[in-house]
């Protein structure tokens, strides 16, 4: 395992010439920068977080959703059978022909009648309007205040107005109280994505968006690990752009605003595409010429 680690966390890969971890771990007094051991306190605010969450769906989210009068649907639940969920949860929830023939037999019942069973059990485990709707608020509201922090941080840091100042003093980059709540509020919002994963219903997506927070997770660790701070915050100023409008598209569509919501979507599109297909490739070009520029210096 020590070797493991020590090939994974190469000073070689990882930092500039010359430079080690040791380096970073003894700063001088008065000066702070990233260790592994502050991703830990993103761990019990992923738990406020999420707790947060479910007061806030229930008692603000939940009342929007009253007065929007998006209602819970009442879809018809299917017959306790223990053979046919047996079969659902271990096997397949949309049985082809030779299954539903092969039930029909073992139960003494119409083809029809077990087709009509597993529509049902299906239909029982979709979210309704209203959990959607109170979701995506919940998201949309997050999205909207970590990118107004955000925008407010990176508005007086020199580096959003020149990407050059990402590598000067790399990795001798002092960590602020701004960046670090920053980090660790992003940090913690998508570990308690994943905590939440297990406890909602469960989606036909969710391997992808568990691969999904996993990796955004990982790579927001390991920049702040290796002190990349002011590229990440740039990084995820530039996602978190677009995120709240796809999630107000959402709100719209589930509250029957279809105008609102196409209109929020044409938005979302334009901002995306602008800023993950424009301004973030630019910037990655920036910063991979001054990177090597800083690693290739004696």
């Amino acid at each position: 395992m020590a070797a493991l680690s020590a090939w994974f966390w190469n000073e070689r890969f990882w930092l500039p010439h010359n430079v080690t971890w040791a380096d970073l771990a003894d700063p001088a007094p008065g000066v702070e920068y990233p260790k592994a051991g502050h991703l830990l306190s993103a761990l019990p605010l992923a738990l406020g977080i999420f707790a947060v969450r479910i007061f806030f769906e229930r008692y603000i989210a939940g009342p929007c959703a009253s007065i929007l009068q998006i209602q819970m649907e009442l879809s018809r639940r299917a017959q306790p059978n223990a053979i046919l969920e047996k079969v659902f949860t271990s096997i397949t929830k949309s049985p082809d022909s030779r299954h539903l023939e092969g039930l029909s037999k073992q139960l003494d019942w119409d083809v029809r009648k077990v087709q009509r069973w597993f529509r049902h059990r299906r239909n029982q485990d979709k979210p309704s309007t209203r959990t959607k709707f109170c979701e995506s608020m919940w998201r949309f509201t997050f999205y909207l205040c970590i990118f107004i922090y955000g925008i407010r941080f990176l508005w007086q840091s020199l580096w959003m107005w020149d990407t050059r100042q990402c590598w000067y003093n790399y990795p001798y980059q002092v960590l602020t109280s701004g960046l670090y709540y920053y980090y660790i509020t992003e940090l913690a919002f998508y570990w308690s994505l994943m905590f939440s994963q297990f406890t909602d219903i469960k989606r036909k997506d969710f391997l992808i968006m568990f691969v999904h927070h996993l990796a955004t997770v990982s790579l927001i660790s390991f920049s702040y690990v290796n002190n990349m701070l002011r590229v990440g915050s740039l990084v995820m100023c530039i996602h978190d752009s677009s995120d709240f409008l796809l999630e107000a598209a959402k709100l719209a569509n589930y509250a029957r605003y279809q105008r609102l919501c196409d209109f929020l979507f044409v938005v979302f599109s334009m901002i995306f595409f602008g800023t993950r297909l424009i301004i973030f490739p630019f910037w990655s070009r920036c910063f991979v010429l001054f990177y090597n520029t800083v690693s290739s210096s004696p």
